[in-house]
């Protein structure tokens, strides 16, 4: 076999990265993007989940410590401090994502097994920051040319691809011992659409988490030697033939440019609720629209939004429990807007998305599927909102983009601002401080300085909740 296959390439263009291909304009986003991760993460640590979670690893590890730490204190082995720093990542959907005509992936899904994998590996700040490029790049690569989703499966595929990657270049792989762990982490984590679908369970947002867990476990053993399966996309019944299309990504490109193509959230809600939860509350601000005024809510909206979270093809949205039910779901979140003049961590709490008021503004809201809005995406993300009071009052607006996507992106003091938000109940302003200004000069230090930081977080909510949300 004298013509490197998909996966060889792909080792070849991760082993090949050096900073020189990482833009002083890259290094800038890559900060803003890194501070809002564990941003994320902070405000997720009072997360059932996460106790459980913390109990397998006591049960498994008995009473031995590791090498790699857990945001919110304690350590743990570099696979799980994956599965749980990716998992805090998630927990409260105010991620970045990438999206294209392909679909969409969440580029920092790989933080946290980039992360794991940076402190075992003992690295500075800057080789944390190449490695992230890397798989940033490579998820995002594949994401542009697949629709994962529209053939039957989750992103979470393309992600085993780069955390591998990104995990293999960190433990010093060559180029061919790469295009081993991306085979080996991807050929058994072939992720379902119907992850996405109703009633919508905890396993979407973990199953990033455990992928990444696998990926760091899979670049060790092909550090050790293990091989896996080099025709991953083009052998018999391979990606190629699973994806019916073929996958052409020109990994000879070195750029590491995707990071300006990532786009940021505001709001606890799925990317393509930005627009309308923006929309929603600009019109009850300026209008002075009580909840108990309402009548109606219409959410006009492109088909994939409707499909994912109106009511269409993934299952209706008539009766949230949970927050994985709730940060999927466009009426319970024009409800909470309405009632609570915000959307963040709190309106995903249980107590909360099934309180009377809620489920009963809910059921007020219906989305529908616009032919013309559906045409301009994902290169415009519409929507239009109509408000029908009790009174006779009708407010209505039609909305494209939102702050945080490609045309008005969220600066780094905007980011700053979002980090405080999150991070207030959990860390002092002096240690809030100090987290930001090492993200801001992160080539100066290391990943387990970062750490160091990270485990001084409370794991539980300790100061006050001061900040309204970003506005």
């Amino acid at each position: 076999m004298t013509d490197l296959t998909t996966v060889q390439r792909i080792g070849t263009f991760a082993s090949n990265a050096n900073p020189s291909h990482l833009t002083p304009e890259a290094r800038t986003l890559f900060k803003r993007n890194i501070l809002d991760s564990l941003g994320c993460a902070i405000a997720a640590l009072p997360g059932a989940p996460f106790k459980a979670l913390r109990e397998q690893f006591d049960e498994y590890r008995g009473s031995g410590g590791g090498s790699c730490s857990l945001i919110g204190g304690g350590t743990t082995s570099p696979d799980q401090a994956a599965l749980y720093n990716s998992g805090l990542v998630r927990y409260v959907d105010l991620l970045d994502s990438y999206m294209s005509p392909g679909g969409l992936c969440h580029p920092s899904d790989n933080f946290g097994a980039i992360l794991a994998a940076a402190e075992h590996a003992s690295a500075s700040g800057d080789e944390f920051m190449l490695a992230l490029a890397v798989a940033y790049e490579i998820q995002s690569r594949i994401t542009a040319i697949v629709p994962v989703m529209s053939k039957g499966f989750n992103h979470a595929i393309q992600l085993a691809i780069s955390a591998a990657a990104g995990s293999g270049k960190l433990f010093g792989l060559n180029a061919e011992q790469i295009a081993h762990a991306i085979a080996i982490a991807t050929v058994d984590n072939i992720s379902l659409t119907c992850v996405h679908s109703e009633p919508v369970s905890q396993w979407k947002g973990f199953s990033p988490g455990i992928t990444g867990m696998r990926a760091v476990y899979s670049a060790s053993l092909a550090k050790r030697g293990f091989t896996g399966p080099l025709r991953l996309f083009e052998g018999p019944n391979g990606l190629v033939r699973m994806f019916d299309q073929p996958i052409d990504v020109d990994w000879e490109d070195p750029r590491l440019e995707v990071i300006f193509q990532t786009v940021m959230k505001k709001y606890c809600s799925l990317i393509h609720g930005q627009p309308v939860l923006e929309v929603t509350l600009a019109l009850k601000r300026a209008n002075n629209v009580k909840s108990a005024d309402v009548e109606e809510v219409i959410c006009d909206i492109f088909q994939t939004g409707f499909d994912i979270a109106g009511g269409g093809g993934f299952g209706p949205k008539d009766r949230p429990q949970t927050k994985e039910q709730a940060d999927y779901n466009l009426k319970y979140l024009i409800a909470a807007a309405l009632l609570d003049d915000q959307v963040g961590p709190r309106q995903l709490e249980t107590e909360r998305i099934q309180a009377a008021d809620a489920q009963a503004l809910l059921k007020k809201v219906s989305v529908r599927p616009d032919p013309a809005f559906t045409a301009q995406y994902p290169q415009a993300l519409n929507t239009r909102v109509t408000i029908r009071c009790k009174d006779g009052r009708e407010f209505s607006e039609a909305h494209v983009g939102f702050e945080g996507g490609l045309d008005n992106p969220l600066t780094w003091e905007r980011t700053v601002e979002k980090f405080n938000w999150l991070s207030e109940q959990y860390a002092d302003e002096a240690l809030r401080a100090r987290i930001i200004d090492l993200v801001s000069t992160l080539e100066e230090h290391s990943v387990a300085e970062l750490m160091q930081l990270m485990t001084k977080v409370s794991p539980v909510a300790t100061f006050p909740a001061k900040h309204p949300g970003i506005q």
